[in-house]
This record gives structure tokens, sequence and C-alpha cells, in this order.
């Protein structure tokens, strides 16, 4: 099962042998991932140079075929596919084909169409002065491919994260190395696999995977990247982030967010519970857009804590391959861990447990019960810190001004979300919140929309046509008319 690292078109051996990938529902091996070693990184940065050349040049249209032929082989071993992320991940079934292997071919699909790259900027007339006689000089905007880029993707969603990076960054004609996160590598092996056989050319998309820090290291710093795609901790992208900025390096950061609910007295509360407890359900709260942080204003307050607390307790805790479960387990033992630390953080700091808080009674699997903290307040390490798990804190306001200046006091800013019956309000509400997106009485997403985060939340948008932007550089052509 992926033993071997993808390189230059060729399936490598590597050179620092292998590691174990463990399921975190039963604790079992999944398999073992090649542990690739500095040179190797090297290698692969490398080959994804050579290969740039000829693919940058390809037609964009002969491009949009193989991106359209591995989506349809994505979609036509979904269900293997889905078998070995659920095994990964942790995730449930829905989620495992819906989310994560449907929504990677639906990303490869959606840039297998071709947009143009090009467009007129109106003609100027310029003065006859000190730079020549007077004319009309028209111009061109030309989107260019940035090169080559490091695709470092994120263990919550394998397929997803690598998709969203690799089908737009393959479409403006770059070349890639990804690093999958550690923990479920295996997933991105397979869709690497897929580009291959899709006819992508040697080099052009390369695989590297390994558990050392100094593994990502290399990539990062490798003189043959142009830019780093990263999603991931906000801690980890400062890092990544100095390093590029000393060679002036191209990036596009998805790093942590800490979302706020901001719930009015006039809210629907069925659906501002069904959306809040999506953090309890959706990866496990292993999701950066989550709406952790629910601020509640007072009329509304009691009721909401107590439909939250009652929503929590009726999902199903467990093995993610049986049907009715709704809640998989964590990723790790030690992330496990980390969430109930901060369980009890939230209890010593003063708020009130009233749902979760202690470990679900299952043999196997690394498993937290989806946990309500009532009675918080917005300077509590459990409202302010990204805790990543199945973890929501409720939070008291009174007005308006009150909300939105509770929301973005917050060192993060990917999104909010708004609930309220007068779409005025929640409109007005939402254009005053310091994030990168807002939802206005849903937790759904156009996928088409900008995607990305103010503050610590990261740099840069992608998704939909913004993806392509990311993923290029725009050149200017000017002419005399």
């Amino acid at each position: 099962m992926s033993r071997r690292l993808f390189v230059g078109g060729s399936w490598v051996v590597p050179e620092h042998g292998h590691y174990e990938v463990v399921d975190p529902a039963t604790e079992g091996t999944v398999g073992w991932a090649p542990e690739a070693s500095r040179d190797q990184v090297y290698a692969a940065c490398a080959a994804a140079r050579e290969a740039l050349g000829p693919w940058s040049r390809t037609p964009p249209e002969e491009r949009a075929a193989i991106l359209a032929r591995a989506a349809d082989t994505v979609r036509e071993r979904l269900v293997p596919y889905a078998e070995l992320a659920q095994a990964e991940t942790g995730a449930t079934t829905a989620t495992a084909r819906a989310l994560q292997v449907g929504v990677a071919a639906a990303r490869f699909r959606r840039y297998a169409r071709v947009e143009s790259a090009e467009w007129a900027i109106p003609p100027q007339i310029n003065e006859a002065g000190v730079m020549g006689k007077a004319a009309v000089m028209g111009a061109l905007a030309v989107r260019q491919p940035v090169g080559v880029v490091a695709c470092v993707t994120s263990y919550n969603n394998p397929w997803a994260n690598a998709a969203g990076k690799v089908a737009p960054a393959l479409a403006m004609g770059n070349t890639v190395v990804v690093k999958p996160a550690p923990q479920d590598p295996l997933s991105v092996y397979r869709m690497a696999e897929a580009l291959e056989a899709a006819g992508v050319p040697r080099g052009v998309v390369n695989v590297v995977s390994g558990t050392s820090v100094e593994l990502g290291e290399a990539l990062v710093g490798c003189a043959d990247v142009d830019m780093v795609s990263f999603t991931g901790s906000t801690a980890v992208g400062r890092r990544i982030a100095e390093v590029c900025g000393r060679d002036m390096r191209r990036q596009l950061m998805e790093l942590g967010g800490k979302g706020a609910a901001l719930v009015f007295d006039d809210a629907d509360l069925g659906s501002a519970v069904a959306g809040i407890g999506t953090t309890f359900s959706f990866y496990s709260g292993q999701i950066c857009t989550a709406p952790t942080r629910v601020l509640a204003q007072r009329g509304v307050y009691e009721r909401l804590v107590e439909r939250l607390a009652a929503y929590a307790g009726r999902l199903k805790v467990g093995d993610p391959r049986e049907p009715d479960t709704v809640v998989g387990p964590v990723i790790s033992a030690a992330h496990r861990e980390r969430v109930e630390a901060y369980v009890e953080l939230g209890r010593k700091e003063g708020a009130t447990i009233v749902a979760g808080g202690e470990r679900p009674p299952l043999e196997k699997g690394f498993h937290v019960a989806p946990t309500l903290l009532a009675d918080c307040s917005n300077d509590m390490r459990v409202a302010r810190e990204e805790i990543f798990g199945p973890v929501v804190c409720v939070i008291p306001f009174d007005d308006e001004e009150e909300g939105i200046a509770l929301a973005n006091d917050s060192d993060y800013g990917l999104i909010d979300y708004v609930w309220s019956g007068d779409v005025a309000r929640a409109f007005r509400v939402a254009r005053r919140l310091r994030a990168g997106g807002v939802g206005v009485n849903t937790v759904g997403r156009n996928m088409e929309a900008p995607f990305g985060g103010f503050k610590a939340s990261g740099v840069g948008r992608d998704v939909g046509s913004y993806a392509l932007h990311a993923y290029s550089e725009v050149q200017a052509i000017v002419w005399p008319g």
C-alpha cells in the first residue's frame, strides 16, 4: 500500500524506510508509508523544475483533458478510495465518500474547464513628453504560471485538500511537489496514481511523504520551489512564511480558525443548532471553518445552550463504518489528549460542561465526546485558541455592537456566522466582521466563492476562479495603438 514515493514519473524506493499509518478508529495498521530523505525531496523539486517548461507550454485544453480523465478515475474508484480515506482519517462513510473523495473528483472536474488566461486593459492616451510622442497605449494582462508549487496538505481531508491545490495549479501550467500530512499520506498516493493513469507527464506531479520536520523544511526551502501552498496550523504557517520571505517566494496560507457564530434573539434556533452542531459531527470538529465560538444574545442564550446540549447528547459516537455513527474518532491518541486537556482547562477557567467532557466508554479508537462549554467569556483560552475537536463554547452578549466586538476580538478570522431573522441586520453585521467569509443563516459553502482568512487565519484566497489567480503571476504586455 503506497510503499514508494512518486518522483519524476517513477515509483521510487524511500531512502529512510517506512512508517506505520494507524487507523484512528481501530488503532490497527492501515499500511506503511514511505519516509523520504532530504535528497529525495530535492530530487522531486528538480523533476518538477525540469517538467515546468514543457508543461507550461502545453495547450490549456490538453491540461484540462488530463484533469478531466483524473476526475473520471477518482469517481470510478470512489468506494475503494473512500474506504482508504476512512481508514486513514476516521471519517464516517458518508463523509469519506461525499466530502473527501467526492469533493476531490469535483475539484479535478472544475479545473478541467478552460478559462481565459488573458484580458484586455482599456487603452490609455499619453501626451507627448520625455517618454516620446503622443500615443494611444494598449495593454493586455496575462496570467502566467508561478512555477514549481510545493503543496503541503492537512490531515483532516487528504483528498479534497490536496485536489484543491493540485488541480488549479496544474490547470495554470505549474508543476507540483505534494507533501501529504504524515497521518494520512496513502490517499494522496492514490491521487498520484489517478493522475498518472490520466496521462500527466513525468515530473509534473511528485509526492513525497515522511514524519520528519526536516522533510518539510527541505521542501519549503528548496531553491527550485517558486511557491508554497500550505494548509495547517498558524504556528507552522508562520515558520513557512519566514522561510518564504527570505527569497520572496509566493505563499498561499490557509491556517487556523476560531469561527464566531453570532446568534441573535430573533434567530431560527433549529437552523442555528443544526449549523453549530456540525462542530460536533463534521470531521469530529477537526476543521478550521467550524463555528466553535458561539456568541448568543441573552434573550436566547439559555434556550440555545439547552438545545445544543440535547443535540450533542443525541449524537452516536463510535465506529465510523457503522451507518448510524455520526461522530468518529479524532486523528490520533496525542490529539485526543490535547482536546481533553482543553476541556479540563475550560473547567478550571470557570466554564460549565453541559454536555460531554468525559471519554466515551469504547474499547478502541481515539474518541472524544461532543462537548459543550457554557458560561464562557471571550478571554478564556478555550474561547481564544483553536482546539480542533468536537468542542463548542458559548458566550453571552447583550446587543449588536457588543456581539460584533466580541466576534472581532480574536487572533483568527477565517469564517464567522450570523443567525438572525432580520436579513438586513444579518448582512449589516456580516460586513463588519473581520473574517474572510461569513455564513448568513447557514454553514454551507458556495464552492466558487473566495476562500481564505484575515489575521492569523492565512494569506491569499483560493477556490473557484480565485484559485487560478492564486497559482499564477499576472504579466502586463503594453504596445502603442
